[in-house]
Parts: structure tokens; C-alpha cells; sequence
């Protein structure tokens, strides 16, 4: 079993960039796809964007397409999330997870989940 945990959030101004990390015990971690969520306050969770497990297939919500760029480490057992141009309405806790659905855009397709980090983007 993989457990996950989310660090490199914080406070940020408008145009910004930030990554965040999601470091997974255990080697199973590079057998797993693994994607990033999001979640607003008062809005339910929003797919941002996803990675097979050997990295070479990825898929973006619209609304973070040509600004974040998702990648993995396998042989550090990490995943990335790097955000560009980053404005306010992209103000949420992140959270990575991984699951054995390849390319899955909906939460319920991942089985495990980290703690989530919050990003914060002031205007």
C-alpha cells in the first residue's frame, strides 16, 4: 500500500509560479497513476491534471492547459505539480492521489489520497 503526502503550498501573488510535491512511500508508487485535485472553498473537488505511471501519457483540465505541468520522479517515489501564471481563481487545497485507472479524471477512479496543501493566490 502507497501513502502520499502533499507539501509546497502557500501564499502567492497573481502571475506567480509554485510546485507542489507529493512524496509516496513504498515502491509500489511507480506502478500507480497518479493525479492532482483541487478544491475551492464552498466548491466541490476539480480534477487538474493526471500521469500514467510511466509518465508518458498526461492529461490537464481545461482551465489550467499551457499553465501547470504535472511530472513524476519514480526513482524518488514523487510526483510534481508546477503552476505558472497563477491567479486568484486558482485558490484551493491540492490534493494528489493514485490510482490503478490509467488516465482517470474523477476521483472516485483513485483509491489513495494524501492530506492535501493549501495555494493561495492573492491579487
Amino acid at each position: 500500500q502507497v501513502q502520499l503526502v502533499e507539501s509546497g503550498g502557500g501564499l502567492v501573488q497573481a502571475g506567480d509560479s509554485l510546485r507542489l510535491s507529493c512524496a509516496a512511500s513504498g515502491r509500489a508508487f511507480r506502478i500507480y497513476t497518479m493525479g492532482w485535485f483541487r478544491q475551492a472553498p464552498g466548491k466541490v473537488g476539480e480534477f487538474v491534471a493526471t500521469i500514467s505511471a510511466s509518465g508518458h501519457d498526461i492529461k490537464y483540465a481545461d482551465s489550467v492547459k499551457g499553465r501547470f505541468t504535472i511530472s513524476r520522479d519514480n526513482a524518488k517515489n514523487t510526483a510534481y505539480l508546477h503552476m505558472n501564471s497563477l491567479r486568484s481563481k486558482d485558490t484551493a487545497v491540492y490534493d494528489c492521489a493514485a490510482g490503478r485507472r490509467l488516465m482517470g479524471v474523477a476521483d472516485g477512479q483513485y483509491d489513495i489520497w494524501g492530506q492535501g496543501t493549501q495555494v493561495t493566490v492573492s491579487s
